[in-house]
């Protein structure tokens, strides 16, 4: 699945490498979640270290999922090799078990997570919105990695 993708990652801009994501990581760490947020926390596979990044869970037919819509982000590489993970608000730390969406399947994530959060990714899809045709969903697919997570009692 993502070794036939083409490698797409969009880097931050400053504002939201120095202002946006710290802002946003320092309310959910203390429990102010913004619009559904949570710190993801993933094993780095190459030091084994943890490190976290802010997220936007998205929960679609009682199954939740991570949508990665800079594309092959670090997060993402981290969570590929480890496989599992925590998301975090406050206090309170969720550990889940990540599988990969296929490509085939990621329409049914990304219509509903566009129409939550188009006005804070709508620029990374390309002019591709929630309205979209689900041929044109296909069809940008294989740039956007989304993980499926479930809760574990196993602590990563």
């Amino acid at each position: 699945m993502h070794e036939t993708t083409p490698t797409r990652y969009l880097q931050p801009g400053h504002l939201t490498r120095r202002l946006m994501n710290p802002l946003v990581a320092y309310l959910t760490a203390r429990g102010l979640s913004v619009w559904g947020s949570r710190i993801l926390e993933v094993r780095g596979r190459a030091s084994g270290e943890w490190r976290a990044t802010p997220v936007n869970p998205l929960e679609v037919d009682g199954h939740k999922f991570l949508v990665a819509p800079r594309g092959e982000t670090q997060w993402v590489r981290n969570l590929r090799s480890a496989g599992t993970g925590r998301l975090r608000i406050g206090r309170h730390t969720e550990p889940f078990v990540a599988t990969e969406v296929p490509d085939g399947d990621k329409v049914a994530v990304l219509r509903p997570y566009l129409v939550r959060w188009k006005w804070e990714v709508g620029a990374f899809f390309d002019g591709v919105g929630p309205d979209a045709s689900d041929v044109e969903l296909l069809a940008v697919a294989p740039r956007y990695p989304v993980f499926e997570i479930e809760p574990t009692t196993v602590t990563p």
